[in-house]
């Protein structure tokens, strides 16, 4: 029975994909931003000042539209520059990016 639990364990693991480093660092900049958020909740529960929360939720700000500007810069790398990878048209490519950027700038 162990053989085959570390068996399928092992299975399990090798259809797994490897993540690539951009992806890493996506998820690092997620996770990061979990623990900024856990901060904020907990410095409003423990009733810190206003001006601390407001520092905390700058550097989440900043923090999102960073993450923003790396997932759109991917994008824009993945569709625009490589056209052939999806069934969209230059036209609807065009106006994909155009409703991304204004939803970024918002």
């Amino acid at each position: 029975m162990e053989e085959q639990e570390f068996y399928g364990k092992n299975l399990m693991k090798d259809k797994l994909p490897e993540i690539s480093k951009e992806k890493q660092k996506l998820f690092s900049r997620i996770k990061r931003l979990g623990g900024q958020i856990g901060a904020v909740e907990r410095a409003v529960s423990e009733g810190d000042e206003c001006a601390d929360i407001l520092m905390l939720l700058a550097a989440i700000r900043g923090g999102v539209n960073s993450l923003m500007a790396e997932i759109l810069e991917d994008h824009i790398r993945l569709h625009i520059t490589h056209p052939e990878r999806g069934p969209e048209s230059p036209e609807e490519l065009t106006e994909d990016l155009i409703s991304l950027v204004r939803a970024y700038l918002k």
